[in-house]
């Protein structure tokens, strides 16, 4: 099967004034004034401080929170108007420890949305063992293995290749290598940059790790307290002039030997 995205003309996905808050006394605001577009094929990286709003966003985007104010479009149509089941199953997501089904076998999980679209049996067996594949892991030695007999860089190689199982044209991914070892997380990031360049998905890749959005995205918005502060290229970023933007970048100068 080809992995490419379908065409769609336009913005595969698009926030308008969009706020969400909480209806409490007061209300708390998560995220407001969000206007974003992202294009086909993107990878854009939502950066910020832990309570910034990122995974919010990426709630927002499919349909696990709707919108207090303004409007999400995916492939040109209201998250409101999607019926909800089909919104999710045509989005791949991905989040910190893979978030794999235990009782599941490799296979299983990979399969599951292909499953529930009712895929015929030689087609998911072949769909298995292309995505697995794909992320490296060999389907002879994998495919019947549990998640508890597999290492946390395999997990995420098994998450990453069931949220493509069924081809979708939006890739969400919610720091999905945050919990691993520095070693094991620079392998699979550079794994996953080229990955993500040959698929030509649309994704939203949710961090706090500066180093992690300068080598993963195509574009970086910085959220600071709900609202975007800078939307730039990697190497318009490092030049911003933002009070975040510099303390951002500031971390990239701390290590060993380096003052505090």
């Amino acid at each position: 099967m080809n992995t490419k995205t379908a065409s769609f003309s336009g913005n595969l996905i698009e926030f308008h004034d969009v706020a969400y808050y909480i209806n409490v006394i007061p209300a708390r605001v998560i995220v407001s004034g969000i206007s974003l577009a992202i294009p086909q094929g993107e990878t854009v990286v939502l950066l910020g401080r832990s309570g910034s709003g990122k995974t919010t966003l990426l709630k927002l985007i499919n349909g696990m929170l709707l919108p207090s104010k303004g409007q999400i479009r995916v492939e040109g149509r209201a998250t409101t108007d999607w019926d909800p089941i089909r919104l999710r199953r045509g989005i791949g997501y991905v989040i910190q420890e893979a978030g794999l089904f235990p009782h599941f076998t490799v296979a299983e999980n990979i399969s599951l949305v292909p499953t529930l679209e009712k895929w015929d049996e030689p087609r998911i067996a072949a769909r298995v063992e292309e995505m697995l594949q794909l992320v490296g892991l060999d389907p002879r030695e994998f495919a019947k293995r549990r998640p508890r007999e597999l290492s946390g860089g395999q997990r995420q190689r098994v998450g990453v290749a069931r949220a493509l199982a069924a081809d979708p044209p939006i890739l969400l991914m919610d720091e999905p290598f945050g919990a691993l070892d520095p070693v094991t997380r620079a392998e699979l990031q550079r794994e996953f940059s080229a990955l993500a360049r040959r698929l030509g998905k649309t994704i939203v890749f949710v961090t706090h790790d500066l180093r992690e959005a300068l080598l993963l995205g195509s574009r970086i918005i910085l959220l600071e307290a709900g609202h975007i502060a800078a939307s730039a290229t990697p190497q318009e970023f490092l030049q911003l002039d933002h009070p975040e933007v510099r303390a951002f970048t500031s971390s990239l100068s701390v290590g060993p030997g380096s003052p505090s």
